[in-house]
């Protein structure tokens, strides 16, 4: 089966699935304390909505690596339930830019509050030097994967 595969990459494969996992619940319930019809895959949206502040909807999708369409169709239902809203581009009267609402950015700034708190009483008994390795790491996997 996997024999040949070195022990240390099983690892990898097998610590990374679980982390996937949790991940995906936890997306389900952090999604729904921001608003009961969000879907746990928009989160992610949220968040660089967040922190860009206001972005066109072309550059976001290419920051993502997904379609327009599909982004179109995630931020048309963040619309729905208020916490996004489109402005025109200053700089394109074509184009909009895309931001949170205020009511958008309070339950968000209140979902992620919680996440952040589970996420400091997990890594709270970690040596900070262990902290910032995990976050170089986990940054590093990302760039490269």
């Amino acid at each position: 089966m996997d024999d040949h595969l070195p022990e240390t990459l099983r690892d990898v494969e097998h610590e990374l699935t679980a982390l996937l996992r949790r991940g995906r619940a936890l997306s389900w319930e952090i999604a729904r304390e921001v608003h009961p019809n969000l879907e746990p895959n928009t989160y992610g949206l949220l968040l660089w909505l967040r922190r860009s502040g206001s972005i066109r909807l072309t550059d976001l999708a290419a920051k993502l690596g997904v379609g327009k369409g599909t982004l179109s169709r995630q931020i048309h239902g963040l619309e729905t339930l208020g916490l996004v809203r489109r402005d025109p581009d200053p700089t394109d009267r074509r184009a909009a830019q895309l931001s949170l609402t205020e009511e958008g950015t309070r339950r968000f700034d209140a979902a992620r509050a919680a996440r952040l708190g589970q996420i400091r009483r997990t890594l709270e008994s970690w040596p900070k030097r262990d902290v910032a390795d995990f976050a170089r790491l986990l940054h590093r996997f990302n760039e490269t994967f």
